[in-house]
């Protein structure tokens, strides 16, 4: 009896690793000003007509969940359905300091970054309710930072399946190459948010898996 319920438990699993979802609920996750908004509203506005936040040089101007449901991808191996959850950026730390720099005086940057904080923890609580995740990271930056390596740690001590987008590729300085140097062990997909190069690469790879 007790090797029957071992073999039912595994079989069960089995079932579950291998089921296809119908519709995942994907997560936008990385540092800030990576460009998550951006990837974002270019496969909203492309497939649905509307954006889903606003996007700034300033950071953190994410600081808000966003989702939008019901998205649905045409490719060439069918339809891609998803939920797409775009989070605010991830930080170690948030100083207000940073946006006086910007103009805001010390009272908003203040507000700001209260907001921002309470945005990182809110972001981290939701790791609960995605099946799946992209972990978008500037190709133009050093991908051997504090917050890249977190958010892909955490990512696999909850065993949540990932991609890593090497986002702004259009950008001179690019080097996506490092990013996948950095993270051999994930599929990376070269794009630009920007200009939707590779987004269609994009797609087979959430399709292949994350689906």
């Amino acid at each position: 009896m007790f090797d029957g319920l071992k073999k039912f438990l595994k079989l069960d699993r089995l079932i579950k690793k291998f089921k296809k979802k119908k519709q995942i609920q994907l997560g936008f996750y990385g540092p800030v000003n990576a460009g998550k908004t951006t990837l974002a509203n270019k496969i909203s506005l492309d497939w649905l007509g509307k954006e889903v936040g606003t996007v700034s040089e300033i950071p953190h101007e994410t600081r808000h969940i966003q989702k939008i449901e019901n998205v649905v991808v045409k490719t060439n191996n069918g339809a891609l359905k998803m939920n797409i959850v775009d989070m605010p950026g991830i930080a170690t730390q948030v100083d207000f300091k940073s946006f006086e720099e910007f103009g805001l005086n010390e009272e908003d940057a203040r507000a700001r970054a209260k907001e921002a904080t309470k945005g990182v923890i809110e972001a981290i609580k939701w790791l609960d309710n995605v099946d799946a995740v992209l972990v978008v990271m500037d190709s133009a930056a050093d991908p051997y930072t504090q917050v890249n390596i977190t958010v892909i740690g955490n990512l696999e001590a909850r065993d949540i399946p990932l991609i890593v987008v090497a986002n702004k590729i259009d950008l001179e300085n690019a080097a996506p190459a490092s990013i996948e140097n950095a993270f051999p062990q994930h599929v990376v997909v070269p794009i630009s948010a920007a200009t939707g190069e590779n987004l269609d690469k994009l797609y087979q790879a959430i399709q292949e898996h994350l689906t």
